[in-house]
């Protein structure tokens, strides 16, 4: 629906735009109330030491994007031809270089917190690789589906309240 060029509605239409539409906005729509609780989540509770916000979207192709970044059409219909596999260097190589990126730019105290799926290793692999023990997973998140980890997260911002995180090293296995 979103990708369709005669949708009228405005994300639609600033998709099509030369512009795009945000991220955050285009992933919400597609991935419902997950999404959205990764957002404010991350909204909340994801800034560097100076207070900016900081926090990215793993993306299939683009590597790790700003919540605010402006994406296109065409951009993300690239992104979907890309298939999500831990195998697929399409896929692993942005990925890799973004989070080795962002882990040259801060200092050992930067905590790196999935807030994606950890029952499979086609996100955790490729960051585990570069971020290692510095790679956190809330630990309420094992063992539960999508809906109920955009639920959890919703609440936490709901009551001010971070979550505990936990190595994924450990938490994987």
């Amino acid at each position: 629906m979103l990708m369709n060029g005669t949708a009228d509605f405005e994300l639609a239409r600033a998709l099509r735009s030369p512009d795009g539409a945000p991220l955050a906005s285009l992933f919400s729509f597609i991935s419902g109330l997950y999404f959205r609780g990764k957002v404010v989540y991350s909204q909340r509770f994801g800034r560097t030491r100076d207070g900016l916000p900081s926090a990215h979207v793993l993306t299939a192709g683009g590597g790790l994007c700003l919540l605010d970044e402006r994406i296109t059409l065409d951009r993300l219909e690239r992104w979907a031809r890309v298939k999500i596999h831990e195998n697929n260097p399409h896929f692993t190589a942005p990925l890799s270089r973004h989070a080795s990126e962002l882990l040259a730019t801060h200092d050992a105290a930067t905590r790196f917190v999935l807030l994606g799926s950890v029952a499979t290793s086609k996100y955790t692999e490729p960051l585990l690789e570069v971020f290692g023990d510095r790679l956190l997973i809330p630990k309420d998140f094992v063992g539960l589906g999508d809906m109920s980890r955009g639920s959890l997260l919703l609440r936490a911002v709901r009551e001010d309240e971070e979550l505990t995180y936990a190595r994924l090293a450990n938490a994987a296995g």
